[in-house]
């Protein structure tokens, strides 16, 4: 079964853009002009972020530094081991939502210390996966559109994040 879905996740990709220059080819689209022009426009995106992206990732390293992720983890820890969730997560789960690549150095050490298959690394690749970096989103998505009322976003954001913190208890539970 495993080596079923690994065939698949290989060859899944390549139908895709496959499937793409296909659908543009019956369409009589300019294909490749239509990639150039899109390639041009997330340049200027990747730019126009670029300054907001360095600074979480000073930020999160300054973080990282002092030890407040630590004291943090040791603080909130102590109250959330009831509910089956490490001290080790706590960190990772604030970080998560300002930034998601400040959280990939933070997955990367913890896969290193506990291992990708243990609980730990179970719950964070599945909490990685289940959650958003909505204050991140908010802030550059919201100002390049210029959207002013941002209504009930935070709270079904926060909202959001808190189900997947929950379905990462719950999965990586139930996997171990």
């Amino acid at each position: 079964m495993a080596n079923v879905l690994a065939n698949i996740s290989n060859i899944i990709i390549p139908a895709i853009i496959f499937y793409i220059v296909a659908y543009g080819l019956i369409s009589h689209t300019k294909v490749y002009e239509d990639f150039i022009k899109g390639a041009a426009d997330g340049f200027k995106t990747v730019i126009q972020i670029m300054p907001t992206l360095i600074g979480l990732m000073i930020a999160v390293g300054v973080l990282r530094a002092s030890g407040f992720l630590d004291f943090l983890a040791g603080t909130i820890g102590r109250l959330t081991e009831g509910i089956n969730l490490p001290a080790e997560i706590v960190p990772l789960i604030f970080i998560k939502m300002f930034s998601s690549s400040a959280a990939t150095g933070l997955v990367l050490d913890i896969f290193k210390k506990y291992g990708t298959d243990s609980y730990i690394g179970m719950m964070t690749s599945i909490l990685v996966s289940c959650t958003e970096t909505c204050f991140y989103t908010m802030s550059v998505y919201f100002m390049a559109a210029k959207v002013t009322k941002t209504r009930y976003t935070l709270a079904g954001a926060l909202a959001a994040t808190a189900a997947g913190v929950a379905a990462s208890i719950v999965l990586a539970g139930w996997m171990n």
